[in-house]
């Protein structure tokens, strides 16, 4: 029997980032991937790559989720970009008609094809109504600044930190991303488990952020998560993984590169 990982998250229309990315990512490590649309994000390449963003409606979601959980014994999902307080509202009421063993959440906060109110307004939303459903997240630095309402963050200490207020809000385990944005030659991450912080520490590979980086390391937390992983150890795992997409990747005509595609390492 296949092991199968659930996404609910936007489609970016490059595949770079986004549910395509989750999926291929599920593939690659493994497990039979099952995805949700949330909203539609394609770059405009006649506007210097800005983003568009179209919300499928909330109604299309609800039917999407009924459909993938009556099909699939699903037990592990991940949430991406949800992009309303409409959807966020909608996830949240599908995903409490059932238990789930693990909720992986990639906290998506704003979105540059939105108004900054609008925006704010489903970061408040995601805080409030997924972050208490969550078995791990994986804020990055402006989103961990952001949710644990830090000044800065510019030690790994500060990640501690942030990782341990973030953990206030609900989440059982907390993955505060250093990456690029840190200062030195590693990428450094931090997981807090409610009592303890590890730090997981790799070389940087550039100093540009690669489109869907962050896609793709949740994405494998979730499908190692799947597989029967400890949180610990998937994370671990999909750092690697990351890790390797991010050397092999890939340059595109947009003024970004993307994660490449590689064997597990």
């Amino acid at each position: 029997m296949s092991t199968i990982a659930y996404v609910i998250a936007g489609s970016e229309a490059t595949g770079g980032a986004g549910l395509q990315a989750d999926l291929k990512t599920f593939e690659r490590l493994g497990v039979y991937g099952v995805g949700t649309i949330t909203c539609i994000v394609s770059f405009d390449p006649k506007s210097n790559w800005g983003h568009r963003f179209v919300p499928v409606a909330s109604q299309v979601i609800a039917d999407q989720i009924e459909a993938a959980t009556s099909a699939h014994s699903l037990g592990v999902v991940k949430i991406g970009m949800l992009g309303t307080p409409d959807t966020v509202s909608t996830v949240a009421s599908s995903l409490a008609l059932q238990p789930w063993r693990h909720v992986v959440v990639d906290p998506v906060l704003i979105c540059k094809g939105q108004e900054p109110g609008a925006a704010l307004d489903t970061d408040n939303a995601l805080r409030t109504e997924i972050l208490p459903l969550a078995t791990v997240i994986t804020p990055n630095l402006f989103e961990a600044q952001t949710l644990s309402g830090m000044d800065t963050l510019d030690t790994v200490d500060d990640l501690g930190e942030a990782a341990r207020r973030i953990a206030d809000l609900g989440p059982k385990y907390v993955v505060v991303k250093g990456g690029v944005g840190l200062a030195g030659d590693e990428a450094i991450d931090v997981v807090f488990d409610g009592q303890d912080v590890t730090v997981l520490r790799a070389p940087k590979i550039g100093d540009e952020r690669v489109s869907g980086a962050g896609c793709v390391f949740a994405a494998a937390i979730t499908a190692e998560l799947a597989k029967g992983a400890s949180v610990l150890d998937a994370v671990s795992t999909a750092k690697d993984f990351a890790h390797a997409g991010i050397v092999g990747r890939i340059t595109t005509n947009a003024p970004f590169t993307a994660v490449g595609w590689h064997d597990r390492p």
